[in-house]
């Protein structure tokens, strides 16, 4: 694959290696063919420099390849057999050579100094593991609220697309199918691990079929549905994986 450094300018950082890029940009995508390439313009679009991008396509049968195609100069594109999206996110770090790592969902686009400014946190937090922000989706906007670790034992608030420090990424289990990165940030805090919150609005996530675009606001998964007689698919599914996730965290 062609290299993907970009641009020749690089921002240094006194503890990584030299000959390696700081942050490694990792875009899992399963049937994302009509949002990838805004966000591979974003991506390529950052302040920062320093970087590298690595698609991993999830056995798409889609346009998936031929909306890469403009940028195969510029990423790591690879391909495998459907496995799901934690899988997907491990094979990606599996090639990835940052001293940072960020997932990024394939229908994020990114402001310009998003990495900048996660960056700029983690420097500033040397006791937090990961950065995360607020985000638009559609016309709501997800607030970033200050790390809790009492908060996120009881939900999650942050989102995938944070950027962590590779040393302390314990990789995602694969046999979680749904909120993973709920899985991930609780399997962090067992470790010992913080984040920091960024509250200004660094993302915006392309609504689309599945993912976050099957979002529901929060009340629909706390109505009384075995007193209304019936449950929609949706939120069955939410608290299924809800009730994996406690069990395996030990949550009440």
């Amino acid at each position: 694959m062609p290299s993907t450094r970009v641009g020749p300018e690089y921002i240094s950082s006194p503890s990584r290696v030299e000959g390696l890029p700081s942050v490694s940009v990792i875009i899992p995508t399963y049937q994302h063919a009509g949002e990838i390439g805004k966000c591979l313009a974003s991506v390529l679009a950052s302040d920062f420099r320093d970087f590298e991008v690595i698609v991993v396509n999830d056995g798409s049968t889609d346009d998936t390849d031929e909306a890469v195609r403009p940028y195969l100069e510029r990423v790591n594109y690879v391909k495998q057999e459907h496995r799901g999206g934690n899988a997907t996110r491990n094979h990606g770090f599996d090639l990835s050579r940052g001293e940072y790592v960020i997932f990024c969902d394939a229908d994020v686009v990114m402001r310009p100094d998003m990495l900048v400014q996660m960056l700029d946190a983690l420097n500033k937090h040397p006791e937090a593991s990961y950065a995360y922000s607020s985000f638009h989706y559609g016309w709501t906007t997800f607030v970033a609220r200050p790390f809790d670790a009492a908060a996120l034992r009881k939900n999650n608030y942050i989102m995938t697309t944070s950027l962590i420090r590779r040393a302390r990424f314990p990789r995602f289990d694969e046999a979680i199918r749904r909120l993973q990165d709920w899985d991930l940030w609780l399997t962090m805090l067992e470790q010992g691990r913080v984040g920091v919150a960024i509250p200004e609005v660094l993302f915006r996530i392309i609504p689309h079929r599945g993912g976050i675009s099957a979002w529901l606001p929060k009340f629909a998964y706390r109505l009384p549905w075995s007193r209304i007689g019936f449950m929609p698919r949706r939120v069955r599914r939410y608290l299924d994986a809800e009730a994996v996730i406690k069990k395996k965290h030990r949550l009440s």
